[in-house]
């Protein structure tokens, strides 16, 4: 199979522990860009937050692509043209932020280029430190958000958040999709968005099918782009779950998993032809 794309997401798939990309992934992505692979860069990140990471990788010159909010907005980066973008309604940011005073738990969203939230916590600390942006502290939270938003996220210790997601998908699943990122983050977005959908919606636009396509990650909201792919592969270091659904399972985000992927079934095989 000749493969046209490669989708990868972001956090303990292609970037190591401390944020950086390796030199050697960072070769393997820009030599398959330069035979015409599409590297798409799929994460529950805000746009404003990969863009850093697209400019590393030289997109906007190839022609590639940014899928952010877990699949809520695509972005062309070399135009910079929003090609698709799902939001939760005001009436959606309210009764999320009442489950979120119901159960507890620290709750925040993004605008513009600010993350919002209206409790000081270490979870929201930890994504402006991921993303690069910046808090906003609000006193009267549903005041401050008067207008749609891409994603809401319920942030807690790893244990609650567990708990808060099993509680729940039973009471919630049927308005919004639901999904955890990194252990401490629970993540709402409209129904029916995820990761895989909104790559789907970007292959057909670009006349890709989906046996073209590569898709790499490790956590719960990789999986439908995993399984949507032609060939789904888990980082050495996912949950076992994720491994359990890939197609392949590559070496770990600190052993250049990601480059071992793209050598062995991208370069390397235009090599051998």
């Amino acid at each position: 199979m000749t493969y046209k794309m490669i989708v990868l997401d972001l956090d303990d798939t292609l970037l190591r522990e401390d944020g950086s990309i390796s030199e050697r992934t960072k070769k393997a992505l820009m030599d398959a860009q330069k035979m015409g692979v599409k590297v798409v860069l799929a994460s529950g990140r805000p746009t404003f937050g990969m863009q850093p990471i697209a400019k590393e990788l030289s997109l906007a010159e190839y022609g590639s692509y940014i899928l952010s909010f877990n699949g809520g907005q695509i972005i062309n980066c070399q135009t910079n043209d929003l090609m698709f973008s799902s939001t939760l309604s005001i009436e959606d940011v309210q009764t999320l932020y009442d489950v979120s005073r119901r159960e507890d738990v620290y709750i925040h969203t993004y605008i513009g280029d600010e993350i919002i939230t209206d409790q000081s916590n270490p979870y929201t600390d930890i994504e402006s430190t991921l993303t690069g942006l910046p808090i906003k502290l609000v006193e009267d939270y549903k005041e401050a958000v008067s207008v749609p938003v891409v994603k809401v996220l319920m942030v807690e210790e790893p244990e609650r958040i567990r708990a808060l997601e099993a509680k729940l998908l039973p009471e919630l699943s049927d308005k919004y999709t639901i999904l955890t990122s990194k252990p401490y983050f629970l993540e709402f977005t409209e129904k029916g968005i995820t990761k895989g959908e909104s790559l789907n919606q970007l292959i057909q636009s670009l006349g890709i099918e989906r046996e073209e396509v590569i898709a790499i990650g490790d956590s719960y909201n990789d999986l439908t782009m995993i399984e949507f792919a032609g060939l789904g592969v888990a980082m050495g270091n996912a949950n076992e779950d994720i491994k359990g659904k890939a197609d392949y399972i590559t070496d770990t985000n600190m052993n250049e998993g990601v480059a071992k992927v793209v050598e062995k079934f991208v370069l390397d095989k235009v090599a051998s032809i």
